[in-house]
């Protein structure tokens, strides 16, 4: 039994499809214990595209909170870097989201 569930809110071939093409996905959801801890997930390709129309539009880049960069957007792939960041101690430097939106699921 492990020690976290990861959740995919669009666990769906489409949505994964998307992610890998798109290079992030926002619907990352790690559950350890009672609390939940929302990831972005991004390829370098996509986070440098964002980085440069931000600059360009504002000036600036803000970065979102818990952003984890991959290699590749796969469901795979981020089952296996939340599995490593779980065992690296990553979540309990983490605010956990408001359980309020999984009692909607």
């Amino acid at each position: 039994m492990s020690d976290f569930t990861v959740i995919f809110t669009d666990d769906t071939e489409l949505a994964e499809h998307e992610a890998v093409n798109k290079g992030y996905r926002n619907d990352v959801f790690v559950k350890i214990q009672e609390d939940y801890y929302n990831l972005k997930v991004y390829d370098i390709v996509r986070l440098k595209q964002d980085f440069e129309s931000e600059v360009e539009a504002y000036g600036y880049y803000s970065v979102e909170p818990n952003l984890v960069l991959v290699t590749e957007v796969s469901t795979d792939n981020v089952m296996k870097i939340i599995a490593q960041l779980y065992e690296d101690g990553y979540f309990h430097h983490l605010k956990p989201v408001d359980k309020k939106i999984f009692d909607l699921v």
